[in-house]
């Protein structure tokens, strides 16, 4: 017997009834950006591997150790996207539409990095992002951040808190390097392999590490605000002045530096304490250097991801699956004679009710078997075609989720019924 074929590990199926929740989440965050004016881009899977070299940095992790890179059969380096910024900033390089435009994109699709898989990280991850260009002030990062308190209350998700910190413009960062280097160094014997390593190449991200041993070591490290400039510090007071106008909450982090070589000023991430380890649902900030870094004219940028696979988690663990929208009707089909009628009347029925999620038995089988199959669908209601129901013109009309008599209804009286059912969720069934 060949053996069986199985998902690559850290790569996952969506089944149902998850599926729903996956829906349920799309829908509701396409609502808000389209609300705040944002335009859909799609982007390739695939990349040429220079791009991420030159926007996540080489002496990254992502790069390092995690991408899935390979050649194709012309010898070209290509890789599956790590993240979607790059690719966003390289479309619109190449299509134009970036250079003196105020210009605001989202997207959403798999990416993939080749981690160890854990709960909140896996190889084959999806995204939703957003991605601004063209804006300088501070009143794009807090329309940003605006719109990811937005779309945790279209969700209806609470306990996420806001981390905020500004990692200052590139020089101002570049003096503070220097101070950090010689107080890591000087602290070197606390390091662990990977902070040793980072010490040279990327030593903010010393900063982010997760070593319990490292923690004291990593408080006492001078600060970056320290080595902020005027213009800089005004730029993350109006932003934080006003989160607090718009009252939302937040905690200034001032470790807070970001996994991505690219970014500059603001940096936020939206954190819980409901996903373990993987606490981060959602994080972003500025960029203004790497339209220019990757070949395009100066520009600013913002922008944010929001982890997809860590957002269903949180909606599984919520009361959100008792809003998903259920299935309204189970046309349950009695007898050979019937099946034809049922399928045209299912058809009629879907033109003429908006938003109807019907599902037609197919298959044959027993009026008991039936049944049970249409109370397991999750439908409000069953719709009952037979012999008795051809002859009569009206069709039986089985509550599913309360006891209650059938009623047999002409077609224009089930066409208002349903109506009805889509508007009050079922709750007038019977």
């Amino acid at each position: 017997m060949a053996s069986r074929i199985q998902a690559i590990r850290g790569m996952h199926d969506v089944l149902p009834p998850e599926s729903g929740l996956w829906q349920y989440l799309e829908d509701r965050v396409r609502g808000v950006l389209q609300s705040y004016g944002y335009a859909q881009i799609r982007m390739p899977i695939v990349e040429i591997t220079e791009l991420f070299k030159r926007s996540i940095g080489e002496v990254t992790d992502i790069v390092e150790k995690e991408m899935y890179t390979f050649e194709d059969r012309n010898g070209d380096s290509l890789t599956l996207r790590p993240e979607g910024t790059a690719s966003c900033v390289r479309a619109g390089i190449e299509h134009g539409f970036l250079h003196n435009q105020s210009v605001r994109l989202w997207y959403q699709g798999p990416m993939f990095r080749h981690e160890r898989p854990q709960k909140g990280r896996y190889r084959q991850f999806h995204q939703i992002g957003v991605e601004t260009f063209g804006m300088r002030g501070p009143d794009i990062d807090l329309e940003v951040i605006l719109l990811t308190r937005g779309i945790w209350q279209a969700l209806g998700l609470e306990g996420l808190t806001l981390q905020l910190n500004t990692l200052g413009t590139p020089d101002e960062r570049a003096a503070y390097r220097e101070h950090l280097v010689a107080y890591l160094q000087d602290h070197a014997q606390s390091l662990d392999e990977d902070s040793r390593r980072r010490l040279e190449g990327n030593p903010l991200r010393v900063l982010d590490s997760k070593n319990s041993e490292m923690q004291q070591v990593i408080a006492d490290a001078p600060s970056l605000m320290q080595f902020l400039g005027e213009e800089s510090r005004r730029h993350f007071a109006t932003v934080c002045s006003g989160l607090d106008d718009c009252g939302v909450a937040y905690v200034v982090n001032p470790r807070l530096v970001r996994g991505l070589d690219y970014y500059t000023l603001t940096v936020f991430e939206w954190v819980t304490d409901q996903l373990g380890a993987q606490g981060t649902v959602c994080a972003g900030g500025r960029y203004d250097g790497l339209v220019e870094q990757l070949g395009g004219r100066p520009t600013p940028a913002v922008g944010f991801a929001l982890g997809v696979e860590r957002v269903v988690t949180l909606l599984r663990d919520s009361a959100v699956e008792q809003e998903l929208d259920p299935l309204h009707a189970y046309l349950v089909v009695a007898g050979d004679a019937a099946v034809r009628p049922a399928l045209l009347l299912a058809e009629r029925l879907r033109d003429r009710v908006p938003g109807l999620r019907l599902l037609t038995h197919c298959g044959g089988g027993g009026l008991k078997s039936q049944f049970k199959k249409a109370d397991r669908s999750g439908a409000i209601c069953a719709l009952v075609v037979g012999e008795d129901e051809l002859a009569s013109g009206r069709i039986g009309v089985k509550a599913l989720r309360r006891e209650s008599a059938q009623q047999n209804l002409s077609e224009d009286e089930l066409v208002a019924f349903l109506q009805r059912q889509i508007v009050t969720r079922g709750e007038g069934v019977g």
